[in-house]
């Protein structure tokens, strides 16, 4: 077929993608909005405590019921569970590592036995956010942060909470409590929740319609057509082409997640930052930019969720440090697997991520003395001790990691394309894919990864 006109192509592009996917997109979340909002307005009248709480456990309830319908009753009892451990356990000091075990267990078991798989991962998002919540709040109590076990209704609330119970993010058992305190309705707030909206309908739009149908048309992966069947045997460059599209449509549906759920958030009095009389509404899930061009693959990592990073380092990372720098990322990264489900690709993904921030990190932080230079994996601070900050070659050292960064996320990401859905209850399936994705980019970073690790043990 002969190539379409760029009018054509823009206009086929509006109506048949641009205008459906934002429109598809209003309809699936708009009742979850007006939750949202209206538990945020039940929160101003002049309720009792026990009130405003069990306003967001029923706008949890009606919001799990709309999504996952009678399947919510596995988050239910998840949540019910995760209360019993806490008030048995209540005189221990080590509630936080029971409980971790615990609620692992229970999710282990019920994708492997309870239900069939494919719905159960539906599920997984409420799932792990619930979990976080619940383990976050055993080590709090343990570590003296939070006083005492809550009530059976302020625990529910804080679980249920209608701005996170969803699409999360994580919050903290004193930032709920902060939120239902109810600070008074203002423009910053609006503004956020419109401007976090807004951000994840454009990349809901980038990763439906941007990633796959400009990105073709711009770069020359499928030749001289718009549309055409993938063919087999393709060269390097076109099948690092076509892994860097699925890539982008990959980041951008997360993305889309990360600013919806600070909409929820923020909509339902949640997500701000007070400091003496200046209320700031601040949250932020993901930094896009930060993923896309990124210092170090570190930052891209950190960058994916930001509260599940500060989840993950204040409550596994910091505590398994004891045992050594390289066991307790190992020890994250698994956490962090297991929570995401038994899913191989995932799994092979974050163990591959493990391996690859730390061989960069120490990488780094050795060149960063050898060469008494900023080229840590983090941006140095402003009154660091290095002599050289902004010498044409760190910045080209800088840029250079950056690249590998971008490089490994594209490889890594490559697994998670369009077949990998249509995969997703097979797990043998699963694995011969993903397998099947990285020997077709002949196991590049692998490989990258572990010349990295040698040139660092060289310059030991």
């Amino acid at each position: 077929m002969a190539r379409p006109s760029r009018q054509q192509f823009f206009q086929e592009l509006l109506g048949g993608c641009l205008l459906p996917t934002a429109q598809q997109g209003l309809e699936q979340v708009w009742q979850l909005l007006v939750i949202c909002l209206v538990c945020r307005l039940l929160w101003r009248l002049d309720l009792p405590s026990y009130m405003k709480h069990l306003s967001t456990v029923a706008g949890g309830f009606y919001a799990l019921y709309l999504f996952f319908e009678l399947h919510m009753v596995w988050v239910v009892l998840l949540s019910l569970l995760c209360y019993l451990i806490l008030f048995l356990c209540r005189r221990s000091s080590s509630r936080g590592p029971f409980l971790s075990v615990t609620v692992l267990i229970y999710l282990l078991l019920g994708e492997l036995h309870m239900m069939d798989t494919n719905t159960w991962h539906k599920m997984r998002g409420s799932q792990m956010v619930v979990a976080m919540k619940a383990i976050s709040l055993a080590f709090d109590l343990d570590r003296g942060l939070v006083a005492s076990v809550p009530s059976p209704v302020e625990f529910m609330g804080y679980i249920y909470f209608v701005g996170t119970v969803i699409f999360g993010p994580w919050i903290s058992f004193g930032s709920y409590m902060e939120a239902a305190a109810s600070r008074q309705l203002s423009r910053p707030w609006f503004l956020k929740a419109l401007s976090s909206w807004t951000k994840s309908q454009l990349c809901l739009v980038a990763s439906n319609c941007v990633a796959p149908y400009l990105f073709p048309y711009f770069v020359p992966v499928y030749g001289e057509t718009l549309l055409r069947k993938r063919r087999k045997s393709r060269g390097a460059v076109v099948r690092w082409l076509l892994a860097y599209e699925n890539v982008l449509s990959f980041h951008f549906s997360n993305f889309f997640v990360s600013h919806l759920s600070e909409a929820t958030s923020t909509l339902a009095g949640a997500g701000f930052t007070e400091e003496k009389d200046n209320l700031k509404w601040d949250l932020t899930v993901a930094r896009p930019l930060h993923v896309e061009f990124p210092r170090s693959t570190v930052e891209a990592v950190t960058s994916w969720n930001l509260p599940m990073s500060r989840w993950l380092n204040a409550y596994f990372f910091k505590g398994a440090l004891k045992f050594g720098t390289f066991p307790a990322v190992l020890m994250t990264y698994m956490t962090s697997a297991l929570l995401h489900g038994l899913s191989f690709h995932l799994g092979a993904v974050l163990l591959s991520l493990a391996f690859m921030t730390y061989v960069e990190h120490v990488l780094r932080r050795r060149l960063a003395t050898i060469l008494n230079a900023c080229v840590l994996s983090r941006r140095c601070q402003a009154d660091c001790a290095h002599q050289n900050k902004k010498a044409p070659w760190v910045y080209f050292i800088n840029v250079a990691f950056g690249a590998l960064a971008i490089f490994h996320l594209t490889y890594l990401g490559s697994v998670f394309d369009s077949s990998s859905e249509d995969v997703d209850g097979d797990e043998e399936s699963i694995v011969s894919h993903t397998v099947q994705k990285w020997t077709e980019l002949s196991w590049a970073s692998h490989w990258l990864t572990f010349g990295c690790w040698v040139f660092y043990r060289r310059i030991l």
